[in-house]
């Protein structure tokens, strides 16, 4: 946004009489000439030497030296006071160098001597906008056009107002009307592209910043605000040739290298992307954006600690940042990083009650165990980064179709714990009632999973490359009735598409594992064990319920033949084997806690975990230390393709599971294998799942209601042979037959549903 003050143009020559002075605009000659008509008391020596101060500091305010020009510009006040030009000069400057008090104090001064100083007016709104009272600002903006009607700096800014109160059609209008009164107003251009972005209209926009640049072809902000509209159309290559136009303009322009970096992100260069952020804050080193995007950046590349780091040095300098606090708490836990996280937990449970954007809903699933903070959580994220579009697609057509039509959107149709749960299903659906598409919004990689998924369904659409609005157009022509979203707030999402209503029908399922809290989410697919009748009030869905469980499941998961010895997995030959192979940091200090009580009871016993990364075994090992517990009995898993991986469950004897984030997948895993599955039921969604799982297992023994029944239950089993062993068949026979590996059974159900 460009707010345009009362700046004047280029002096040369400014040593002589005033007669020789060429000023590019007949009113900012008008400025200097008002201060020579000025005549005073004071000798003609003083008045001339205020003169000569006034016209240097035009000089420096033209060359952007506002430090400089703020200092010529008071000494001239203190040689001549009141002088209207200088006074109005010097305000302008003050709002250059962020002084916003104080020019509102000069503002202030200059309307008792003239309330109807149009440029005062002008620059005392502008005050207010900067002071973020941009409800003020428009009526000062307001008092100046009454002044002056055809004023295009006021209905410029009037506009800038508007568009900063959400109000963007009265923008557009205002800067309309400031182009009817100068055609060749470039900044008015520019702010009028940023309303029709505001109002989806991002094609509109790219024209109005061309006709922009064509007034003023280096015009930086023009050119960084162009890119923006770019990328909303999803022209990413465009985007970032034009963000390098902007640096040509302007080498040190932070907020173009910042957006040059989320470019780059989207095209998947991202060792070039952090280097954008990088020269951003070479540049500027508080800048709050570049540090969240590229520590946010580090964190998707299972780079906890620097992305740590950039984390600590935004919350120093903007603690109040968007989701910045709970970004932090989340990448210390994925490196098990415990320093002060009980501190860190409480602050951002306080931060989410108060509605404050401190976390992602998929953060606040393995910190909270509210139900009531998860929705609030959710409300105030979908209300701020997906709210629902002014222009919703479909808008009540009803379609007329022989089989109703289901789209299944995902991110993560490739290698990953989605794809393997919902696989069979869509081979099995009914065709001659259903007509099954997969939508894809993440990059088509042709991994066997991913050629598997495209072959199970009717249509398989890759939108991954396809702007929000884009895409769901395109699923809008489809007539799609029932359109799935497996990501919600989790992965590659494309919550967007949903927020523009492509579909009749949208439903949150199976990626995450709470409410979205988003109006056009029509309804959540779960069963009365992961949401009782008394949790319904935390989601802002209809819950459609299961009779078995929600979760899907593949029959036909194959387990590697080549099975490890314990040798091959880093286990001691001969002890009890605890294992979770859940995601780190869904481990919590007090769950940790019973583990090292159970080690410490059980001799020659083990915990095996999975190492996300090399902190967590260091961390962890160091908690255990700290525990009494010899850091050796920690022994950590690599990642492997998923049949191996399902091969070497049968290593363990115990899957101890997590709180107040269960297991979910990996639950399934393990029964799939043949691994019990202890759990702890817990009060929300993510905390429930395991225990959905197991009554569909037909196991409900290995649901405890207690952490002290929890622990007491696995020093049972892994101390009583017996007992274990009978759990083990049980299990074993229960596969066969039991709900949850019942693809068809559970297919019917969900086409029920439907």
């Amino acid at each position: 946004m460009t707010v345009k003050t009362s700046f004047l143009a280029y002096a040369r020559s400014l040593r002589k009489p005033f007669g020789v002075i060429t000023l590019g605009f007949i009113r900012k000659l008008r400025a200097v000439l008002l201060l020579a008509a000025c005549r005073t008391p004071q000798s003609d020596r003083l008045l001339e030497e205020a003169k000569q101060l006034f016209l240097d500091g035009l000089v420096l305010q033209e060359k952007g030296d506002l430090e400089q020009a703020e200092s010529f510009y008071k000494k001239a006040l203190d040689l001549a006071p009141g002088r209207p030009s200088v006074m109005n000069n010097l305000a302008t400057v003050l709002l250059g160098l962020k002084k916003h008090a104080e020019a509102r104090i000069l503002c202030e001064r200059l309307l008792e001597i003239n309330p109807e100083d149009e440029t005062a007016l002008l620059n005392r709104g502008t005050c207010q906008l900067r002071l973020n009272s941009a409800a003020e600002a428009l009526l000062w903006y307001e008092r100046a056009l009454t002044v002056k009607p055809d004023y295009p700096d006021a209905l410029n800014n009037r506009g800038n107002a508007l568009l900063e109160l959400k109000r963007p059609q009265e923008a557009l209008a205002s800067y309309d009307r400031a182009l009817a009164a100068k055609p060749d107003y470039a900044e008015a251009l520019n702010n009028r592209g940023n309303a029709l972005v505001e109002l989806e209209r991002a094609e509109d926009a790219l024209a109005s910043y061309d006709r922009a640049l064509a007034i003023k072809a280096d015009y930086a902000e023009a050119l960084y605000n162009r890119g923006v509209a770019l990328l909303e159309l999803g022209r990413a290559a465009d985007a970032l040739a034009t963000f390098d136009r902007a640096l040509a303009a302007r080498p040190d322009y932070a907020e173009a290298l910042n957006n040059r970096g989320v470019t780059l992100l989207i095209l998947k260069r991202v060792d070039e992307a952090l280097a954008s952020w990088g020269r951003a804050l070479a540049v500027k080193p508080d800048y709050s954006e570049a540090l969240f995007n590229r520590g946010d950046s580090l964190m998707q590349l299972q780079r906890y600690q620097e992305a740590s780091e950039d984390l600590e040095r935004l919350l120093a300098v903007a603690p109040e940042h968007a989701y910045a606090f709970g970004h932090q708490v989340h990448c210390k836990m994925h490196m098990c990083d415990w320093s002060s996280l009980e501190q860190h937990l409480a602050g951002l449970s306080v931060r989410v009650q108060s509605g404050k954007r401190a976390s992602t809903p998929f953060t606040m699933l393995a910190t909270s165990g509210s139900a009531a903070e998860q929705l609030q959580c959710a409300r105030t994220y979908a209300l701020h980064k997906h709210p629902l579009s002014s222009r919703p697609l479909w808008n009540g057509e009803r379609y007329q179709h022989d089989r109703i039509r289901v789209g299944y959107v995902s991110g993560e149709f490739r290698e990953h714990a989605t794809s393997y749960l919902v696989a069979e299903l869509l081979e099995l659906h009914d065709r001659g009632r259903f007509e099954v598409f997969a939508i894809s919004t993440g990059a088509y990689d042709r991994s066997p999973m991913a050629n598997r998924i495209a072959g199970a369904c009717e249509h398989f659409l890759d939108v991954s490359d396809q702007p929000d609005r884009e895409a769901a157009s395109l699923l809008r022509q489809h007539e799609i009735d029932i359109l799935i979203d497996l990501n919600g707030y989790f992965g590659h999402a494309r919550t967007n598409i949903f927020a523009a209503r492509a579909a009749p029908v949208q439903v949150n399922y199976l990626g995450f594992p709470g409410t979205m809290g988003a109006a056009y989410m029509d309804y959540i697919i779960a069963d009365r064990h992961v949401i009782p009748e008394d949790q319904r009030q935390y989601f802002t869905e209809h819950v459609v319920y299961l009779p078995d469980t929600y979760q899907a499941n593949d029959s036909k998961r194959r387990i590697s033949t080549q099975a490890p010895t314990r040798a091959m997995a880093g286990l001691p030959d001969h002890g009890f084997v605890f294992c979770c192979f859940n995601n780190n940091h869904k481990i919590m200090p007090g769950m940790f806690d019973i583990w090292m009580r159970l080690l410490g009871q059980v001799g020659d016993s083990v915990l095996w975990l999975l190492e996300g990364n090399a902190m967590v075994s260091a961390n962890l090992r160091g908690e255990a230390h700290k525990r009494g517990v010899a850091p050796h009995r920690i022994v950590f898993a690599p990642r492997l393709e998923l049949e191996d991986h399902l091969a070497r469950h049968r290593l363990a004897d115990l899957f101890l599971d997590t709180l107040p984030h269960n297991a979910h997948t990996t639950a399934s895993d393990a029964l799939w294998v043949g691994v019990p599955v202890l759990t702890c039921v817990g009060t929300t969604f993510a905390g429930r799942v395991a225990g959905s799982l197991l009554n569909a297992a037909g196991m409900p023994e290995l649901i405890t209601t207690s952490l002290r029944d929890y622990e007491a239950l696995a020093l049972k089993l892994a101390t009583d042979g017996k007992l274990r062993a009978g759990i083990k068949s049980k299990l074993a026979r229960n596969r066969a037959t039991c709900p949850l590996f019942d693809t068809n059974r559970f297919r019917r159900h969900i086409e029920s549903a439907y």
